[in-house]
């Protein structure tokens, strides 16, 4: 395309994609053809998933108070990682033949790590503190493989979640027994832990809300007149910036341009060469670039007329010579015009000026946002008063307390060991697979349609892009330099 700022209707698009049709179907064709290859011969894997229930203890919980309190997902993350880790994997690994089966050419470590990525273990999006469920998936090519290394997972994980209810009930009654006889000596810290929390965040507490307040509401006006003198600054230096430009960059001779009226495409067009020669004015002052563009006018309009050997000729490339040589000169003139250097005084005090402000907004807004800091934290830090208080409080009284305490943990212990406690229960047992998880078909030749039209827009638009002929006046003017007095119009034949 000779001019790539020309604007298009929608008839001349669709005469472009009309001419470029096979530049938009072969693409189209062979992304298509390889997506549907590629659904064909991809290797099938099958998802194997089985649904596990969490059902809470048996025993109600005001008679015997579960001492194990940490969640279900951290548990299940906790026993994900054992279950998934190298020893078990290779267990079963060597206990289902994968190996053997399905990767042969596989070492251990990479069996190990193909098998632990094919693991899933999801949570539903709601979460029920005293039950609910999860599910275990498992991804292979055979689907038998699938569904029996499935239920072998969920088996494995009900054990460890009944061995880490074990450990922790057990760590809570050591836990209980040693606070015992530390109580005391809680006591006196829980003390001095008042002490150094209002030592810590002084100037955040809640008694100090007013003042933090009033100071907030100061540096806020503050901030805003700081910004209000940023933006004036900042539309001084724009103007001046301007003024700048227009001085460097003086505006350049306007050209006129004529076209037919009617034409959309030009079909052999007649040209005519035009005697410019008389149109250029003789030379005048102005920058580099106007002063070249002339003179490289004045050289065409008179090469249409004479050979180069002609003296007018040599005397304008001697003009463009001297002024190649002279260009640090032209360039030169403006800046040293005083207007020039005034304005460029102005422009560097302006940017100092604007650095100064941002500098005082960017102070004054980390000021404002430590204070809004303090008091968005202010109703945290009453709580963690009030808390601090309360525990101090009741430490007094924990010597009686923990020995019932201690008590509770060995029945929670037993109620573990007893298996009475929380439980993981397959409800839903993981079945053979009939269909493949993978490749999605439909998915796949989605993708495929949408890229293979996509590719052949492209070509289609490059192949365009790179044509170079003429297709109207504008076309000619843009790549040979000469004006086009008159255009045949397309004239198309009707059958009647």
């Amino acid at each position: 395309m000779i001019n790539p700022e020309k604007k298009f209707t929608l008839d001349e698009y669709f005469e472009i994609l009309r001419h470029r049709m096979w530049y938009v179907i072969i693409p189209f064709v062979l992304i298509m053809a390889g997506a549907s290859i590629y659904t064909i011969i991809a290797p099938r894997e099958y998802k194997a998933s089985t649904l596990v229930l969490i059902s809470p203890q048996s025993v109600p919980e005001n008679l015997v108070q579960a001492t194990v309190t940490s969640k279900v997902e951290e548990r299940l993350q906790s026993i994900a990682q054992e279950v998934t880790s190298r020893t078990r994997l290779e267990t079963i690994i060597t206990e289902f033949r994968l190996d053997e089966k399905n990767h042969k050419n596989l070492s251990k470590e990479e069996m190990v790590e193909l098998m632990r990525k094919n693991i899933k273990v999801e949570l539903p999006n709601k979460k029920d503190e005293k039950g609910g469920f999860f599910s275990i998936s498992f991804i292979n090519d055979n689907p038998n493989i699938a569904a029996a290394v499935t239920n072998r997972l969920s088996s494995l994980f009900i054990e460890e979640n009944l061995k880490i209810r074990e450990q922790q009930s057990s760590g809570t009654t050591e836990f209980l027994t040693n606070e015992l006889a530390t109580a005391k000596a809680r006591l006196d810290h829980m003390e001095t832990s008042v002490t150094n929390y209002k030592r810590r965040f002084m100037g955040g507490l809640p008694e100090q809300r007013d003042t933090n307040l009033k100071i907030l509401e100061q540096m806020q006006m503050q901030n805003q007149r700081i910004s209000e003198s940023l933006r004036a600054a900042q539309d001084r230096k724009l103007f001046i910036q301007k003024q700048l430009t227009d001085m460097e960059m003086p505006a350049s001779m306007p050209v006129a341009v004529g076209s037919g009226k009617d034409n959309k495409y030009l079909n052999k067009p007649y040209l005519t060469q035009i005697d410019a020669s008389s149109a250029v004015a003789n030379d005048a002052g102005g920058t580099y670039e106007t002063k070249k563009d002339k003179l490289k006018r004045e050289l065409e309009d008179l090469r249409t007329k004479y050979t180069d050997n002609h003296p007018d000729v040599i005397a304008i490339k001697k003009k463009l010579a001297d002024l190649e040589k002279n260009r640090d000169t032209y360039d030169n003139d403006v800046k040293k015009d005083p207007r020039y250097k005034e304005l460029n005084n102005q422009l560097m005090t302006t940017s100092i000026e604007i650095k100064r402000l941002q500098y005082e907004s960017a102070s004054i807004s980390d000021q404002v946002n430590k204070y809004l800091g303090r008091i968005e934290q202010t109703p945290a830090r009453e709580q963690d008063m009030a808390a601090l208080l309360r525990e101090y409080d009741s430490t007094k009284v924990a010597y009686e307390t923990l020995l019932k305490k201690s008590q509770g943990a060995e029945q929670a212990e037993n109620l573990e060991k007893r298996q009475k406690g929380e439980q993981f229960k397959v409800i839903d047992p993981a079945k053979i697979p009939e269909k493949p998880f993978t490749p999605d078909v439909p998915k796949i030749l989605l993708i495929g349609l949408f890229a293979g039209l996509a590719g052949g827009l492209a070509l289609a638009f490059i192949r365009e892009q790179l044509d170079r002929s003429f297709y109207d006046a504008s076309d000619v003017e843009l790549s040979l330099g000469i004006k086009v007095l008159a255009t045949i119009p397309k004239i198309e034949i009707n059958a009647s």
